[in-house]
């Protein structure tokens, strides 16, 4: 979502947008880090269009691991580690992605599609390992409202064991989707539940299932924290205008042990990025991606997060987000190293 404040960089890049004269709000102080690595803008110009990316690393060659993003009003790209692209699947509509390996080394791409305003769907694609392209796998109905946010329950290292895994769908409405997807062969087969309901426009969407907690942001609200198992649900990270100012938006988990680590949401409001400290979401404190080598990131819509070694430009792990607000060009996704964000958060 596009804030009041920033029209004037909407307006060089000639998107029409409803600009108020609403001061920012601006949460507690913030360090700064800066990227070392950015995709090319996504092929839709002067428009709201990137979104989310999702993150495949490869065990054999982690330098040689894939990021899959989403344009809202193209399709799925898939980029390599130095930001190059090496696939684009058209399939306007989509939102939010994320992907998970599966026991026989399948990729499966998973996005939230919105090209039904009415009723949500997920959007199935593969992914191959080696060239990166991406491969449309189907189509499956999820329940009444406008797809948008979406994460899969996947474990620590990525990938699952065999080939049935867990999708949870957060549409528009607020109602919390958990869809139990199997692949057979070309296609799959789903089984979908209600899990829980939150009040108001939900989208940034992580899964513990260290914990079983899956964590839902209710952008002008805030975090939420459902249980898995039995959908009880509790607010554990208020938009209070000092960690979080809304809209709240993506959300990626650091994990650390059997339930420790650490969770990031996206303060869209002020362009900074939260962190907390798990399992009690204690405030750690807030970085920024300013301008150095690559420009500085607004408007962050997706975000994602692998503390993994991924080869020498990002050996302690690294930090993906969707930046809204990227003149002349349109919108891209800009890659920054985990281990430097936290050196900068003293951790």
């Amino acid at each position: 979502m596009l804030r009041p404040f920033h029209c004037f960089a909407l307006v060089t890049l000639g998107i029409a947008a409803a600009c108020a004269t609403v001061p920012p709000i601006m949460g507690d102080p913030a360090v700064t880090v800066t990227a070392v690595a950015q995709t090319p803008p996504v092929g839709t110009a002067n428009e709201d269009a990137a979104d989310d990316p999702a993150i495949w690393r490869n065990p054999a060659n982690p330098a040689a691991s894939l990021i899959v993003g989403t344009d809202k009003k193209g399709g799925l790209y898939a980029y390599d580690l130095k930001g190059a692209q090496k696939s684009f699947l058209a399939a306007p509509g989509l939102n939010n992605v994320d992907l998970v390996e599966l026991g026989d080394g399948a990729v499966v791409v998973a996005a939230s599609d919105r090209s039904d305003l009415a009723n949500a769907h997920i959007f199935l694609a593969l992914l191959d390992r080696k060239t990166g392209a991406l491969t449309p796998a189907g189509k499956v109905a999820v329940g009444a409202g406008e797809a948008y946010g979406i994460c899969i329950d996947k474990p620590q290292s990525g990938a699952v064991a065999g080939s049935t895994f867990s999708v949870f769908n957060a549409p528009k409405n607020g109602t919390i989707y958990a869809t139990r997807l199997t692949r057979a062969g070309a296609a799959f087969t789903a089984t979908t539940s209600t899990l829980a309901q939150v009040p108001t426009q939900p989208e940034g969407c992580i899964a513990d299932p260290r914990t079983g907690m899956l964590y839902i942001g209710e952008e002008n609200a805030g975090l939420w924290a459902i249980n898995t198992a039995t959908g009880a649900k509790k607010l554990v990270a208020p938009i209070d205008n000092a960690m979080l100012v809304a809209d709240l938006e993506g959300l990626a988990i650091a994990p650390e042990g059997e339930s420790g680590g650490y969770l990031v949401a996206s303060s869209q409001g002020d362009n900074a990025y939260a962190v907390f400290r798990l399992p009690a979401m204690s405030p750690v404190g807030r970085f920024r991606i300013a301008a150095g080598t690559f420009g500085s990131t607004e408007e962050t819509d997706g975000i994602e997060l692998d503390t993994r070694d991924f080869g020498p430009d990002f050996p302690g792990g690294i930090f993906i987000a969707q930046d809204g607000i990227n003149p002349p060009a349109a919108q891209n996704f800009k890659y920054a190293r985990w281990d430097e964000i936290l050196a900068a958060l003293g951790e």
